[in-house]
């Protein structure tokens, strides 16, 4: 079985030694599954549309993560670009492999106005994955849990530019990514 993870920076593993995709990596491999990073810094939904045939068809992976939004927050995507990418992307996969797909989001911001920009792609993320019946991992609502459970700030899951989680914050994310993961493993 065959996992692929497409996003940016983050599933990248921007700045750290040690990414959430590797965390997930050495568990999956025990179950025999075969985990495909096709991530890359900097990259927005848009690069995930125009690399699919490359990054993602060219597996055909049985699980798709798909795991944008914190570049395209950032980079002046506009939400309802970034939803429509979203759709393309999980229908392409479905038309040409049908592979179980999950929808990402990523970490809470301590910044109001960082929260608020990218809580707006947050909800399209859920929007697409009602629609299209995706499973959607919502990662900033496992963080904010974990945060206030360990008594902890975000500072403190970051490094200094804070759209980049650190080697804990990653830790916390494949924490929440491996819950939802788990549950289709087991079952397929």
């Amino acid at each position: 079985m065959k996992l692929l993870i497409r996003g940016g920076s983050i599933p990248a593993g921007h700045g750290v030694n040690k990414s959430y995709v590797d965390i997930i990596t050495q568990s999956l491999s025990l179950k025999g599954i075969e985990v495909i990073n096709r991530s890359r810094y900097r990259e927005t939904s848009f690069d995930g549309i125009g690399t699919f045939n490359e990054d993602i068809d060219f597996f055909k992976p049985d699980i798709l993560l798909i795991h944008f939004g914190i570049d395209d927050a950032f980079q002046c995507v506009y939400r309802s670009e970034f939803q429509e990418n979203l759709v393309q992307m999980v229908r392409l996969a479905r038309n040409r492999f049908n592979p179980f797909i999950f929808l990402a989001t990523s970490h809470s911001f301590n910044n109001p106005n960082d929260m608020d920009a990218v809580y707006i792609f947050y909800r399209s993320l859920r929007i697409v994955s009602s629609d299209l019946c995706c499973e959607m991992i919502p990662v900033h609502s496992y963080w904010a849990g974990y945060l206030q459970e360990h008594h902890l700030g975000t500072e403190d899951l970051v490094l200094a530019d804070s759209r980049y989680p650190n080697e804990k914050g990653h830790e916390v994310i494949a924490k929440a990514v491996m819950i939802s993961l788990n549950n289709t493993v087991d079952n397929r």
